[in-house]
């Protein structure tokens, strides 16, 4: 029987995001400390057996305010922190390219 160390070395190795763990993209910066996060995923249709688009719309806490509009963020799940908050900010998994215009 392999060591608990080993168990573990190999499972932090893997690319599966931990339980409670969601990938999705920064869709609005417009609060403090607040972000809406949308989670993309294909899901099969009951009925008809094609796979249809979905999504999940989250609002995660992000104490630094570190996330910007666009970015793709990983976020965990954690005690409610308001209302709709029940997400909180992992890491900024890659930031986003796009550049605000500023009207004059």
């Amino acid at each position: 029987m392999p060591s608990p160390t080993a168990a573990q070395s190999e499972t932090a190795n893997t690319a599966v995001a931990p339980v409670g763990t969601k990938i999705g993209i920064v869709e609005s910066d417009k609060r403090s400390k607040t972000r809406t996060v949308v989670v993309r995923y294909k899901a099969m249709h009951p009925k008809y057996g094609k796979y249809v688009s979905r999504k999940t719309v989250l609002q995660i806490h992000d104490e630094a305010n570190d996330s910007r509009l666009g970015d793709t963020v990983e976020v965990k799940q954690c005690r409610p922190l308001s209302k709709t908050k029940r997400w909180t900010l992992v890491r900024v998994v890659e930031r986003s390219t796009r550049v605000d215009s500023i009207a004059s």
